[in-house]
């Protein structure tokens, strides 16, 4: 399948209602009926709960509230919704990267990184499996919040198991430690020679921690082409061209000369 020449996005940076699903939902769902044309609206991460490992009150299964809401989201808007929510699956609790699209369809990641500064692999079950998937013509690579870290993780290749065209950020990630955050965003663009977004939230959570956002939308080259303002809730708009992608993929073959490994 050839990609779809662009890709029209909406990256949802705001704050959060403390482990309130329903507040959360309505809040998500007011922003989202307010963006025009998108092919991808994107969520940060436990954007239903904020950031908690409250994981036996808050979770839902596959067949609950949050996913079906994302479904009535995906289908009204005809376009891919997705964000992190905290899922049970069989006797297991995961912080799962849902991504659904308007028919219905739904792909996701577990989370592999867990947070362990903040207990959540006390709390969660890692994932083990990446998830590159295909959408209008474009490879698409969910990755969650702490995994920014670890670059191996998300190295891109030229098979078809790692090879990609955008990779995609959902984070719950403070203020105390921002331009980490922006630093990597950067460095994944550039090094995976791919478009990468990052989807942050802002305010205080429950547990004191101050968010501040810094969302953005980078090229191939680590350029931002378009990103938020501080502690500011804010819906941005970006289009995104294959095209772009192809040709500096082509006059700067740098992926030739990678070097080859395994993850163990």
């Amino acid at each position: 399948m050839s990609a779809q020449d662009y890709l029209n996005l909406n990256l949802i940076q705001s704050n959060l209602h403390w482990e309130d699903k329903k507040a959360n939902i309505e809040m998500f769902g007011r922003k989202i009926f307010s963006i025009g044309e998108s092919d991808i609206i994107v969520l940060p991460e436990m954007f239903n709960t904020g950031f908690t490992n409250n994981t036996v009150e808050l979770a839902e299964t596959m067949d609950g509230t949050t996913h079906n809401w994302m479904k009535k989201m995906a289908l009204e808007k005809s376009s891919a919704v997705c964000g992190s929510m905290i899922t049970k699956d069989g006797d297991q609790y995961f912080n799962r990267f849902l991504w659904v699209e308007a028919d219905g369809t739904t792909q996701y990641y577990d989370k592999k990184h867990l947070f362990s500064l903040a207990d959540e692999n006390e709390y969660f079950s890692a994932g083990d499996q990446k998830q590159i998937l295909e959408y209008k013509g474009w490879k698409i690579n969910l990755q969650v919040c702490y995994d920014l870290r670890f670059p191996v993780w998300s190295r891109r290749k030229e098979d078809a198991e790692n090879n990609y065209d955008l990779i995609v950020y959902v984070a719950s990630w403070p203020v105390a430690r921002v331009h980490a955050w922006s630093t990597l965003l950067k460095a994944r663009a550039i090094e995976n020679m791919s478009y990468c977004i990052g989807v942050n939230r802002v305010g205080t959570d429950g547990k004191g921690f101050e968010y501040s956002g810094a969302s953005t939308v980078l090229n191939c080259l680590g350029e931002e082409l378009i990103s938020t303002e501080d502690n500011k809730e804010e819906i941005l708009t970006c289009k995104i061209a294959h095209k772009h992608l192809t040709k500096v993929r082509e006059k700067l073959p740098f992926h030739k000369d990678q070097d080859q490994f395994n993850l163990l």
